[in-house]
């Protein structure tokens, strides 16, 4: 799915973006990037709740836990997951690195990898590429570090805001990676956010917990979850605006334009999901709460019939109703629910709409982009998620993606 590959965002004060070569990528391209915050930042994240975590995210959340970081290091091509201890070995190593180069402290750096699973970091080519990546630094450096912790991805992706808050400008600046292994438990591949903003840890915190929850939590391209997913979020102070406070208007505005940014990230990850054609919106309305919403909206989401249907542009309806029954809803009254095709409904009174045809289902199945609805009246809650279709580029993609 064709997205415009330029990104023209706004530097955040005071954090700094450097990249370099590690050898990593085949094509020879930036693989490592070092990001570097400004003393009295403060920094939150959140990480894949996979069972078989990879090393960095043990690692990074650990130091997190131990410190206010000072440097964030990322390096795409190889994942660092699946490898033991020699993996959590070798994400120390480069912590060490990096610290050892800045007058740091190891813990007051956040390792992070994305890339192939079980095969072993090469430690020696990142550290020999960290001295050319901390020549780099500039708060310029966002476009270029979006390209470089690129993997199966298309385009660099990227998203930044401004928001005035009493007589200041405050800048949320962010970029992501990610197109397959795409099904997100708490954020999604990586993720890094900064703003000018100045915010306590635990107000931070929960911040990004909140956008995260209604952004990269609210994707799926294939409806795996990564051994790699993290998202943070730093707050340098730079924009002047004194300390905010969760409750209060300005705290608000600026969490309302970290989620914008998060959502305008998320999407672009499905955008740009591995041989993705369409970009398909699934809204769950008149639900009895959000549970059961996001339960049905993921059940379609998910369903490789229903998005190998969008791949061909088939108003298969049917496909749709058998997702929607198997959601596992209880006491689901199917005579009450409605599906829709964007203005076209599908599904009345527990069978083909009477009004519906299938020409006008092939009018909306037709286009780039489109909404699957669906209207339970059970309750007031609505839910929507955001996924893609299922294409022979994906499993072409995914086949030869070691070779």
């Amino acid at each position: 799915m064709e997205q415009n590959p330029s990104l023209d965002l706004s530097p955040v004060a005071g954090f700094r973006l450097g990249t370099a070569s590690a050898g990593l990528q085949k094509d020879g391209r930036p693989d490592l990037v070092v990001m570097e915050l400004p003393e009295g930042s403060t920094c939150a994240a959140v990480f894949t709740r996979n069972a078989f975590c990879a090393a960095p995210v043990i690692v990074a959340k650990k130091n997190l836990a131990a410190v206010s970081p000072s440097y964030l290091i990322v390096n795409s091509g190889n994942a660092n997951a699946g490898t033991g201890m020699p993996g959590m070995a070798a994400a120390r190593q480069c912590c060490a690195a990096l610290a050892a180069s800045t007058g740091k402290l190891p813990e007051a750096v956040l390792p992070f990898s994305t890339g192939v699973i079980g095969e072993r970091l090469p430690v020696n080519a990142i550290v020999a590429a960290l001295p050319q990546a901390l020549a780099n630094l500039t708060e310029t450096g966002w476009a270029a570090a979006a390209t470089a912790i690129m993997t199966t991805d298309t385009v660099p992706k990227g998203a930044t805001r401004q928001v005035r808050i009493d007589g200041h400008e405050v800048t949320v600046t962010g970029i992501a990676k990610g197109a397959g292994m795409i099904r997100p438990d708490m954020a999604t591949m990586l993720a890094y956010i900064a703003t000018d903003a100045a915010i306590d840890a635990g107000a931070l915190q929960q911040c990004l917990e909140r956008a995260v929850a209604r952004s990269f939590n609210r994707i799926s391209v294939d409806g795996d979850t990564s051994t790699n997913d993290a998202c943070v979020l730093v707050a340098t102070g730079g924009s002047g605006l004194p300390l905010l406070s969760t409750g209060d208007a300005p705290f608000a505005a600026v969490c309302e334009t970290v989620e914008a940014v998060c959502v305008e990230l998320a999407r672009a990850i499905v955008r740009d999901g591995e041989g993705a054609t369409k970009f398909v919106t699934v809204a769950v309305e008149q639900g009895a709460d959000a549970d059961e919403c996001l339960q049905v909206a993921y059940t379609i989401a998910h369903s490789p019939l229903v998005k190998t249907a969008l791949f061909a542009g088939d108003p298969n309806w049917g496909r749709i109703l058998a997702a929607v029954g198997r959601a596992g809803i209880a006491e689901l009254d199917i005579d009450d629910v409605e599906i829709w095709l964007d203005e076209v409904c599908i599904v009345r009174d527990g069978a083909r709409a009477a009004d519906y045809t299938e020409e006008a289902g092939q009018r909306v199945m037709d286009r780039d982009e489109l909404t699957i609805r669906v209207v339970l009246a059970r309750g007031d809650a609505s839910e929507q998620v955001w996924t893609c279709d299922l294409s022979y580029d994906y499993v072409k993609i995914n086949a030869e993606y070691r070779t």
